[in-house]
């Protein structure tokens, strides 16, 4: 690539020493005069040469471009649909897992590290809106990802690692629960919105391969951390079924 300031003065500097005119007076005088080649054809095998060179850099260059512009890969309606559906199927998935609880089914710890089904729920929702606002104002504007980069290897990583409850992770702190939403129902609906949201952004997005950002799982590009976002809840989901499965969960 290319240095943005990039400097081609220097070059253009001696290239402008070499095309300098020639001169047609012999330094050799008594030479014959054929062995000289006419000043006429000095120019125009110089113009040639100039031409050729000049042209084998715009081919280049042009070949360059062609290569930037063509490294960045457009999501397909294929991509978009079965994004679509991991977002509904694992809104259902969460709706299912806490429809009809109790008060006390919401609030009950397994322990007192652990969260409760109502402090889960609230973090789901939380991080719906987190990372949406992350890959609209940072991961667009990010810089472009690598030519070439796999990007099905990385979808397939994002589906695979995330759900998996056997990795444990630290919840960031603007994450943790807190009562935000001031009730279990609260940020059930929150979560129904902000995934409706979640949802017309993939829709109606354009260039959500363009853009890469750094998350623990190395650089994931618009469409990965909407896959995240779905990932993200299915994982949770886990852990609140976890919660319910636990012998001192209460029946009603």
């Amino acid at each position: 690539m290319f240095a943005p300031d990039g400097d081609f003065e220097p070059h253009l500097r001696r290239a402008r020493r070499t095309d300098a005119v020639v001169s047609c007076k012999s330094p050799f005088p008594n030479r014959e005069k054929e062995s000289r080649p006419p000043c006429g054809r000095i120019r125009q095998g110089e113009k040639k040469m100039r031409t050729k060179s000049l042209g084998g850099m715009l081919f280049a260059l042009l070949m360059m471009a062609g290569a930037a512009t063509g490294s960045a890969q457009e999501v397909t309606q294929t991509e978009k649909d079965k994004a679509l559906q991991y977002l509904e199927t694992t809104k259902k998935n969460v709706l299912e897992a806490t429809k009809g609880l109790s008060e006390a089914q919401w609030n009950f710890k397994p322990a007192p590290d652990r969260w409760s089904v109502a402090q889960v729920m609230e973090h789901i929702a939380a991080a719906e809106d987190f990372i949406l606002g992350m890959v609209k104002e940072k991961v667009m504007m990010a810089p472009a990802g690598e030519p070439g980069r796999d990007v099905k290897k990385t979808d397939e990583g994002v589906l695979a690692m995330v759900p998996d409850r056997t990795n444990k992770a630290q919840a960031p702190e603007p994450l943790v629960p807190t009562n935000r939403f001031g009730s279990a129902d609260a940020s059930v609906r929150h979560f129904v919105e902000s995934r409706a949201t979640t949802e017309d952004f993939l829709k109606n997005a354009t260039g959500l391969r363009d853009h890469v950002t750094d998350s623990p799982m190395g650089k994931l590009d618009g469409y990965e951390f909407v896959l995240l976002i779905a990932a993200h809840s299915e994982r949770h989901t886990k852990q609140i079924n976890e919660v319910k499965a636990d012998p001192n969960f209460p029946r009603k």
